[in-house]
C-alpha cells in the first residue's frame, strides 16, 4: 500500500475516533441530567400520589364530620345514603354518639332556688276539657270512649290556638281509668310530682336513688298501675298500707286506675304518661319516667337543670337513632311494635297533612323524642300540647313517638320545648328489662285485608285507633311515603 493510501485510510479512523470521543463526552455530560430527570419524575409521581391520597382522606373526614355537625349548612351536605358513607360506617370510621355523658346538674339540691312565680300563660290563657262523650251517629259504641269520638273537623280546630280553648283530653265520664277516692285526695296535696306507670304487669317498681331529704318532702312519687299490675306487685314485692288506706312500695305511692280504657296495654300506658295534668290537676311541675327506669338523679336538680336554668317549661330527650318520624315508623314496623299496614296509614295521613321528613332546615333538633322521660311545667299551653298529643295516640297508633313531632309541626313555632342529648337521658336513669316482653296478635298483621277478615278474632281494637277506620276526608291512595335510610339495626 502506497503512502498516500495509508494516509487516506488513517484520516477516516481519526475522524471516527474523534466522533466517538465527542459522543462519549456528550453522554458523560447528559447522563446525570437524565438520571436527575428520572428521579425527579418518580418523586413528583410519589408526592402527587401522597397529596391526592391526603386530599381524598380530607374529603372523607369532612364528609364524616359534616354528618356529625350541628351546623345546618354542613349537616345538609351530608349524604348518609352514599356508598362511601355506608362503607366507612361499616368499617367503624363513623363515630357513634356516646351512650352516657355527664349531666351538668347542680351539686346540692338544698341550694336550688325554686322560682316564686309561675310562667305566665300568654298564648292559651283558659283551657277546659270536653268531659261528656257524644254517641256517634251509627251508635256503634254502647259505652263512652275514654278519648271521645273526635271528629275530623274537631281535630282540625284543636290545632288553632286561641286565648280560650275547650278540647278533648281523655277522661270522659264512664270511659274508664277511674282513680280511687283516697288516691284523688292524696294527689290534691302534690305540687311537685315524679310519676311513673306499670300496666299489664310488665315491670316492677324501681326505687329512686340519690334523693335528697328536701326532695323527699317536696315531691310526690306516684306510680300509676292497673289492676293486673297491682296484684302482680303485691305478690312479688313488699307493699305496705298507711293509715289512710294508701298502698306504698318504698317511696312510690301506688295509684290504682280501675277499668282500663283500652284493649291495648301500651295505649293504656299513655294515659298517665301524657295526661299527668289530668290525673294530678294540682301539680305545678312533673317528671314522667317509664316503669322500667330507675331514677338516679335528684328530681329537684333535674327541674333546675332542664327547666329553670334555661327558662324552659317543657323538656324531653332526643331519640338515639332517629330524627324523622318516617324513620321511626319504619323501625316500629321492623320491630313489630304495631300492625305494619296501620303504621303506614298513620304516616300517610301525616304526609298528606304536610308533615315533612326531618331536615337541618327545620327549627327543631329532631321530630322524634325519647319519650321515657318528660319534664314539664303545667302551663296552659303545655297542657294543651299534652291533650293534642294524646288525641293523636287515641285516634291512630299507640306509638306516641310518631305523634309528638306532628303536634309540634301543627302548633308551628308557638310551642317551645327543650330537647336535650340522648346521652344525658341515659345518665339520669338505669334501664331495667321488662319482666316479660309485650306481644299481641295485631303486631303480626301484614295487610288491612287480614284485619278485616279476622275482625272476630280480636285483632282490631274496640276502644282506640278509630281514626284508622273512620273514612278520612281525602284520598290517601296517591300518597307516597318518603324514602327511609335505615341508620340503626332492627332490634
Amino acid at each position: 500500500m502506497s503512502r498516500r493510501q495509508e494516509v487516506a485510510v488513517q484520516i477516516p479512523r481519526r475522524k471516527d475516533a474523534g466522533h466517538e470521543l465527542f459522543l462519549h463526552k456528550l453522554l458523560n455530560v447528559d447522563y446525570p441530567m437524565r438520571l436527575t430527570w428520572k428521579r425527579g419524575f418518580v418523586r413528583l409521581v410519589l408526592v402527587g400520589g401522597v397529596i391526592w391520597m391526603l386530599l381524598i382522606l380530607t374529603v372523607l373526614l369532612f364528609h364524616i364530620w359534616s354528618c356529625q355537625s350541628s351546623v345546618a349548612f354542613f349537616s345538609a351536605i351530608c349524604n348518609r345514603e352514599s356508598k362511601v358513607f355506608l362503607v366507612l360506617d361499616s368499617m367503624g370510621f363513623v363515630p357513634k354518639p356516646p351512650h352516657r355523658c355527664s349531666v351538668p346538674v347542680a351539686s346540692n339540691a338544698d341550694a336550688v332556688v325554686i322560682p316564686e312565680q309561675r310562667t305566665p300563660d300568654l298564648i292559651v290563657q283558659n283551657l277546659t276539657f270536653i268531659s261528656v262523650d257524644e254517641e256517634m251517629n251509627n251508635g256503634s259504641h254502647s259505652s263512652p270512649l275514654f278519648g271521645g269520638n273526635i271528629r275530623w273537623w274537631e281535630r282540625e280546630e284543636s290545632f288553632k290556638l286561641k286565648p280560650t280553648m275547650k278540647v278533648h283530653c281523655g277522661f270522659k265520664h264512664g270511659g274508664g281509668a277511674e282513680m280511687d277516692p283516697k288516691d284523688v285526695q292524696h294527689a290534691k296535696r302534690c305540687k311537685f310530682v315524679v310519676a311513673s306507670g306499670i300496666f299489664d304487669g310488665y315491670d316492677t317498681p324501681h326505687q329512686p336513688s340519690n334523693i335528697s331529704l328536701r326532695s323527699k318532702k317536696l315531691f310526690c312519687f306516684l306510680m300509676v298501675v292497673d289492676e293486673v299490675s297491682f296484684d302482680f306487685i303485691k305478690k312479688n314485692g313488699s307493699v305496705r298500707m298507711d293509715d289512710d288506706g294508701g298502698h306504698w312500695v318504698g317511696v312510690w305511692r301506688l295509684v290504682l286506675l280501675k277499668f282500663p280504657p283500652y284493649d291495648e296495654p301500651r295505649r293504656n300506658g299513655k294515659v298517665p304518661k301524657i295526661l299527668v295534668h289530668r290525673l294530678f290537676p294540682e301539680a305545678q311541675y312533673s317528671i314522667w319516667i317509664d316503669g322500667k327506669m330507675e331514677l338516679i338523679v335528684d328530681p329537684l336538680l333535674i327541674l333546675e337543670r332542664y327547666l329553670w336554668r334555661g327558662k324552659h317549661t317543657y323538656a324531653i330527650a332526643q331519640h338515639k337513632h332517629h330524627r324523622s318520624i318516617y324513620e321511626e315508623a319504619d323501625a316500629n314496623k321492623r320491630r313489630k311494635r304495631y300492625a305494619r299496614p296501620l303504621i303506614d296509614l298513620h304516616m300517610k295521613i301525616y304526609r298528606y297533612e304536610g308533615m315533612e321528613p326531618w331536615s337541618p332546615m327545620k327549627h327543631v333538633i329532631s321530630d322524634v323524642p325519647e319519650g321515657a322521660i318528660i319534664i314539664r311545667e303545667h302551663t296552659a299551653l303545655n297542657n294543651l300540647f299534652s291533650c293534642l298529643w294524646f288525641n293523636e295516640v287515641h285516634l291512630f297508633t299507640p306509638r306516641d313517638q310518631l305523634s309528638f313531632g306532628y303536634v309540634v309541626y301543627r302548633l308551628k313555632d308557638q310551642f317551645k320545648f327543650h330537647m336535650f342529648p340522648n346521652c344525658e337521658y341515659n345518665a339520669l336513669f338505669v334501664l331495667h328489662p321488662h319482666t316479660r316482653e309485650h306481644s299481641s296478635k295485631v303486631e303480626w298483621v301484614k295487610s288491612l285485608d287480614e284485619l278485616e277478615k279476622n275482625n272476630g278474632g280480636g285483632l282490631k281494637e274496640t276502644r282506640g285507633g278509630f281514626g284508622l277506620w273512620t273514612p278520612y276526608p281525602a284520598n290517601l291512595d296517591q300518597v307516597e311515603l318518603p324514602h327511609v335510610v335505615r341508620t340503626s339495626k332492627a332490634g
